[in-house]
């Protein structure tokens, strides 16, 4: 069991949150690594919700407040994109995946030019999810938002059903059980807020429970969730579900099987893979996922072993404190790391998501609780969240 000591926790702490709100973009835009590759100039839905998240419960106001009214922003400038989705599927002609929305846009919230795996649903329920905790959180207006959020519930209401890439850009043939949870968990935020008006509200609400009927129901195989329906393999981010998308209730037998079967199956030494099969730069453990296999086991009252895995993934950190995307050590496929090693150079550090993660984790034990105050000092906002110069 990994042990780190007060000063270093704080030092990662600190650490994250400076990335964080010093590396957003002006526009509200988080980069998922600055100078990672692959990744450097665009931000994700999916990473930058869960980075908002992290900042959010951390006391960082604005910035999340700038993420999510950058990603009205984006959406509205879809607009007629979305209703051509929403038409077409009504219609029984569904588009493509080609002209469906992708997982991550330019700064400037355009659509990138370098080939990706881009149809990824997640990313679109997960950040009406975060939008909706940030203003509980914070008694903020969620209906900033709305306008957003109305478009958003359209295209997953109409759309939550079809295969896609999932959180790792894999496998697009398959319908993957943790993008159906951050589909629930944004849809049932709307419907439980005001993301959206009452003529939404609805349509929201049904969907997420037919999204979640499909969980409990083909997203299940001998008592766990699987990593993809028709599969019975495992995948790190199954966890989310328990906590903090609470799609799965935590005292739930599936929640319990859930966890314990991660915990056998991808945990090794308080670190956790992706899933059992990763070839990515090895296949290493990566310390976000460890980080929500801790927010789960802290919802089910385990706060010791939350408190194992948030001290491994802070033990992941440089000498700076600063977070990598995954880790050396007990790699699965060692003999793939050089591959990916001569394709697009070093593992991304620092990743925002890891950071943000630590972050999440930490506020929700607690620890430490001497913390310097919020740094946002480069934007201010008023009770109501808006940005100020």
């Amino acid at each position: 069991m990994t042990t780190t000591s007060r000063a270093d926790l704080r030092q990662v702490l600190r650490t994250s949150r400076r990335l964080i709100t010093s590396l957003q973009e002006a526009n509200g835009a988080y980069p998922a690594s600055p100078s990672f590759s692959a990744y450097r100039g665009y931000c994700w839905l999916r990473d930058g919700a869960f980075i908002a998240d992290g900042a959010s419960a951390a006391g960082e106001v604005a910035s999340a407040t700038a993420f999510f009214d950058w990603c009205q922003t984006v959406i509205v400038r879809y607009e007629e994109r979305i209703r051509a989705v929403v038409a077409a599927e009504a219609a029984g002609d569904p588009l493509p995946d080609a002209q469906m929305l992708p997982a991550r846009f330019t700064f400037d919230g355009r659509l990138g030019r370098d080939d990706w795996w881009d149809f990824q649903l997640d990313g679109y329920g997960t950040w009406m999810w975060a939008a909706a905790e940030h203003a509980r959180r914070h008694g903020l207006d969620a209906t900033r938002w709305r306008r957003g959020a109305e478009l958003t519930v359209d295209y997953l209401a109409s759309s939550w059903h079809r295969p896609c890439y999932d959180w790792w850009e894999e496998h697009d043939e398959h319908v993957h059980v943790s993008t159906l949870g951050c589909i629930a968990a944004g849809l049932s935020a709307a419907a439980d807020s005001d993301l959206v008006g009452a003529d939404r509200r609805e349509s929201a609400r049904r969907t997420a429970e037919e999204v979640a009927e499909v969980i409990t129901t083909d997203g299940v195989a001998d008592g766990h969730l699987i990593k993809w329906v028709g599969d019975d393999a495992l995948d790190g981010s199954l966890s989310s579900l328990v906590a903090p998308l609470r799609v799965i209730p935590a005292d739930d037998a599936l929640a319990r099987v859930t966890l314990d079967a991660l915990e056998r199956d991808l945990c090794v030494e308080d670190g956790v893979y992706r899933f059992a099969a990763d070839t990515f730069f090895g296949g290493g453990r990566w310390p976000l996922l460890s980080c929500f296999l801790g927010l789960a086991r802290a919802a089910q009252g385990d706060r010791r072993r939350a408190r194992a895995l948030l001290d491994w993934a802070v033990a992941a950190a440089d000498a700076d404190g600063v977070l990598p995307e995954q880790v050396d050590g007990h790699l699965l496929a060692p003999d793939r790391r050089q591959e990916w090693l001569d394709r697009w150079g070093p593992v991304a550090s620092p990743l925002l998501w890891s950071h943000a993660m630590v972050l999440r984790l930490a506020a929700e034990l607690g620890v430490p609780g001497d913390l310097e105050e919020p740094t946002d000092d480069h934007r201010t906002t008023d009770n109501e969240g808006t940005q100020r110069a």
